[in-house]
């Protein structure tokens, strides 16, 4: 995972970001109630279950985003502006990257670049977008609690 503080004029996801002072931790993901771990690739879905279990997850399924998925473009468009989902974002990266723009506790943007290994909770009703690297390719597990919570809700 690498995080950097975005300038709030910088959109996409070849944004590279002007650092602002100190780059963000840990301690300000968590303060917008980002829960972010990095799971052994031997027994992540030990750990998968335990958060189900912690947290009230249901749903378990596994997406995967390539260039040549079809209408790759468009399912990506659905993410790249400011929205938030009334259930939590949880994806743990099976392989591939993706980018999250998460808005921290005084509204500036942290950028987080997930990769294999990185398992990101976004919590419901917090603004994010999300977008792929130059790769463009990812492949995640996701849990739900209820999969029509995970509509956008685009910020006005």
């Amino acid at each position: 995972m690498q995080l950097a503080w975005l300038e709030d004029s910088l959109h996409g996801p070849s944004a590279v970001g002007s650092l602002r002072g100190e780059g963000p931790t840990l301690a300000d993901l968590a303060a917008v109630g980002v829960l972010y771990e990095r799971l052994p690739d031997d027994d992540f879905q030990g750990a998968l279950d335990r958060l189900k279990a912690a947290r009230g997850y249901v749903a378990q399924d596994v997406i995967e985003l390539r260039p040549d998925t079809p209408n790759l473009d468009g399912l990506l468009a659905k993410f790249k502006d400011e929205h938030l989902h009334r259930d939590d974002e949880v994806r743990f990266v099976l392989d591939g990257e993706g980018i999250f723009d998460i808005r921290g506790a005084d509204e500036r943007w942290i950028r987080v670049q997930v990769e294999r290994g990185d398992l990101i909770v976004v919590p419901a009703d917090l603004y994010h977008r999300f977008f792929l690297t130059e790769r463009r390719q990812i492949r995640c597990v996701r849990l739900f609690k209820d999969a029509a919570g995970w509509v956008p809700e685009y910020r006005a």
